[in-house]
């Protein structure tokens, strides 16, 4: 098939293109470049061997993308476009209200005006809030998230749902991950933040590396055994994998599904921290700081869903996770040129 990436020069979007490509789809993508590079575009073609089409341009521009899905025959897309930042968001809801529902709400129109009826969106946990039972399920209530990021996640997937029901033939993927880390093995394509980044695994390789002086730790007085934050870490090769498998299952005409995608295992800020010294053998400078705001205290799923509707599985381990993203930063001290 041909695939339209929206955002598939970011972090999980270019390897989700890599996974793709090795199973011989075809991978345009659509990116504005706010928070990625260009130079992604070659890695991607680099990592698969083969060559993928790529438009700069802005999601929220309906004619364009629908112009752009003719134009390439898409035959179904995957949603990865937004702003992903839990802080951010908090500090300037309406900037994520505005960008994430409206690019949604293009795509969408796009794909109806060319008929394409498979679409993949990226999810994420954030939808369960303060979680209602642990491990999470697909069945556990998804209307109360404890952040603006989350609730843009909520409204999105209500719309999709909204017009799956409205057009039976539209098949959907909701895909809820849980925290994406590590990096493609080859040390090409990894996670490369704007700024101070939001994401532990991250800040770990660029505190070990001398970018930044010390790992502030946010809060270790949560109702955890070490007093960390807990969440499902999964690595990204894994979860691109899972898109994969989505696809496929989107081939059977679902209707509307949804999965979380995981590991099932629950790893604390602080056992993370150690895993990583082990992995890299790099002592970090690390001190406790205030809790974040809109951070939830434990966090992971139950992947039976997934294993068993799409015979997907994560299979790489917190190790993997340091380890390959340390080889990433170690190679790109600077991130992409």
């Amino acid at each position: 098939m041909k695939i339209l990436l929206t955002g598939g020069t970011g972090y999980i979007g270019s390897h989700t293109a890599v996974e793709l490509l090795a199973e011989n789809h075809e991978v345009v993508i659509v990116d504005n470049l706010r928070n990625s590079k260009r130079s992604v575009v070659e890695r991607i073609e680099e990592v698969s061997g083969k060559q993928i089409s790529f438009y700069e341009a802005h999601l929220e521009d309906t004619e364009t993308v629908s112009r752009i899905c003719a134009d390439e025959q898409v035959e179904a897309a995957i949603h990865f476009a937004g702003l992903k930042s839990v802080g951010e968001s908090v500090a300037d809801p309406l900037l994520y209200y505005q960008l994430n529902l409206t690019t949604s709400i293009s795509l969408c129109q796009a794909l109806f005006e060319n008929d394409i009826n498979m679409l993949v969106f990226s999810s994420s946990a954030t939808v369960y809030g303060n979680p209602e039972r642990i491990p999470l399920d697909e069945k556990c209530r998804a209307t109360e998230a404890a952040n603006p990021y989350g609730r843009t996640k909520i409204i999105i997937e209500r719309i999709l749902r909204d017009l799956q029901q409205a057009n039976p033939a539209m098949n959907i993927a909701l895909l809820r991950y849980f925290n994406p880390a590590g990096a493609h093995p080859s040390a090409r394509l990894g996670e490369d933040p704007t700024g101070v980044p939001n994401n532990l695994v991250p800040f770990l390789t660029q505190v070990a590396i001398g970018m930044r002086e010390q790992l502030v730790i946010n809060g270790d007085d949560y109702e955890t055994a070490d007093g960390t934050c807990i969440r499902d870490y999964i690595h990204v090769q894994d979860l691109a994998k899972g898109h994969v498998a989505s696809l496929e299952k989107l081939k059977t005409n679902p209707g509307l599904v949804t999965y979380n995608l995981g590991t099932g295992r629950g790893h604390s800020v602080s056992e993370v921290v150690q895993a990583f010294e082990r992995a890299t053998n790099q002592p970090l400078n690390k001190r406790i700081g205030p809790r974040r705001p809109g951070d939830v205290p434990s966090t992971y799923t139950d992947p039976a869903l997934a294993e068993n509707e799409l015979n997907w599985r994560a299979e790489l381990t917190i190790e993997d996770i340091c380890r390959d993203a340390w080889r990433w930063q170690e190679e790109n001290p600077e991130g992409y040129p």
